[in-house]
């Protein structure tokens, strides 16, 4: 990715999205600052941004983005924008024994997948098998249903209850 121009609007933007470290010192890794403008920058803030980086240039800071720095939503809009959807795994941060930051593998979205389908199968044979709330097996429906005729809401509206009609939500 090309480095991102030094102009009074681009200082005036890396100063507004990186607000804890010198504009030049922010605008001198140009992955990092779109990864930081991506999730924090205003519109008008990436308009200017925009004249200087290609739909290219954002595809490749996403590719390299540092873990850690956008958040969810933002990865999701900006690869959206990119012509990415479902948007690939977000990189994120993985600590080792020794205590060192590195970035966890990525895993693709097939892998994430079947590993969900494969703990919803454990999770459904841990379950007991139960007749799930259906009712008497081959019963109308109307005789597996609890009756609502002696409810709160069903007797105050009939009129044989002390409780006002405003306190149960029923319209007449």
């Amino acid at each position: 990715m090309r480095a991102i121009p030094i102009t009074p609007e681009t200082m005036a933007v890396a100063r507004r999205v990186i607000w804890f470290e010198e504009p030049e010192k922010a605008l001198a890794d140009p992955v990092r600052f779109m990864a930081y403008a991506m999730t924090y920058a205003r519109p008008e803030d990436m308009r200017v941004i925009r004249e200087h980086i290609s739909d290219h240039e954002i595809r490749e800071a996403l590719d390299n983005v540092p873990p850690g720095i956008m958040d969810g939503r933002s990865w999701a809009y900006w690869n959206l924008r990119v012509g990415r959807f479902p948007p690939p795994p977000q990189r994120t941060r993985a600590f080792d024994n020794a205590g060192a930051v590195h970035s966890a593998p990525r895993i693709s979205l097939e892998e994430r997948q079947s590993a969900a389908v494969e703990t919803w199968r454990k999770l459904r044979e841990q379950e007991p098998q139960a007749d799930m709330g259906r009712g008497r097996p081959g019963a109308h429906f109307s005789e597996n249903r609890p009756s609502l005729r002696n409810s709160p809401v069903s007797r105050a509206t009939r009129g044989e209850t002390n409780i006002p009609m405003w306190l149960t939500g029923s319209v007449m």
